[in-house]
């Protein structure tokens, strides 16, 4: 074997042992990271949506519809406003009731909300104050929440028409609905206006609590309903009146950030007062 013949042997092996060497000294790739997880849901909202105390003195309950349980923003507030209300009524009984000798009958107070109509940007609910102080008979009143699930927030009034619209025509169609309904149950009832003269006239849609009113567009809004206490339109013995007004009837006079949430019409309008 020549010289130069062995010098080239000797270099191809040189260079396929450093290769085998560094073969073993590199450390293996790292594997790919594992993706991010996905975001955990939101958690579910820990408000109760009932309470209920009872002493010698009263009972008080509180009812919130499941509808608001995804809705931490305004579950949270409605519960400890009414449960701050509902036991400053206990202490208020306690009182009045020591003084009095507390005698065999304990006062009562509910708060009951249920769930009013929906659309893809409202949310709304009435409110039921049922009250036993004593006398005759207790008292029930009424209140709504209106609740934009975007914002995150109640509106009233005046958020949801514009402002200037001139709202004789939603008062006008209210108060035919109330005089409509009041002669159903009272035939020979006397019609009554808009501030009217007398014992009883037609309060103004802006000064009367109300929900929204599912209808026959899905996800829209078909009317309003107007929530009327007992001597609000007529004499205890009438009862409550609930009236639906249809969208139609107010359609123009909305604000613009809202009007496309109504449509269609009521499921039914006019007297739609709960039975129970």
């Amino acid at each position: 074997m020549s010289l130069s013949t062995r010098t080239l042997l000797i270099a191809v092996a040189v260079t396929a042992t450093l290769a085998a060497c560094q073969r073993r000294d590199e450390k293996p790739a790292a594997p790919p990271a594992a993706p991010d997880k996905a975001p955990a849901a939101a958690a579910a909202s820990t408000t109760p949506t009932a309470y209920d105390s009872k002493n010698q003195y009263a009972t008080v309950k509180l009812a919130l519809p499941a509808g608001v349980t995804d809705k931490p923003e305004l579950q949270g507030p409605l519960y400890a406003d009414a449960v701050r209300e509902l036991n400053q009524f206990t202490e208020g009984a306690q009182a009045d009731l020591s003084e009095a000798g507390a005698g065999p009958n304990p006062y009562e107070k509910s708060i009951t909300y249920s769930q009013g109509g929906e659309s893809g940007k409202l949310f709304s609910l009435a409110r039921t104050n049922f009250e036993y102080t004593g006398g005759a008979h207790p008292n029930q009143t009424y209140a709504a929440v209106i609740w934009d699930k975007g914002l995150k927030k109640r509106i009233g009034f005046n958020d949801l028409f514009r402002p200037g619209a001139d709202l004789s025509v939603l008062d006008k169609a209210l108060c035919d609905a109330a005089n409509a309904a009041k002669q159903a149950r009272s035939p020979g009832y006397e019609r009554v206006g808009v501030g009217g003269k007398g014992m009883w006239s037609c309060p103004k849609a802006s000064a009367t609590p109300f929900v929204l009113t599912s209808g026959s567009t899905p996800g829209k809004v078909g009317g309003i309903t107007f929530l009327f206490d007992s001597y609000q339109i007529g004499p205890h013995s009438d009862g409550d009146y609930w009236l639906a007004v249809p969208q139609a009837a107010f359609r123009s006079l909305l604000a613009p950030a809202y009007a496309d949430e109504f449509a269609g019409a009521p499921v039914k309008a006019g007297d739609v007062t709960p039975k129970n």
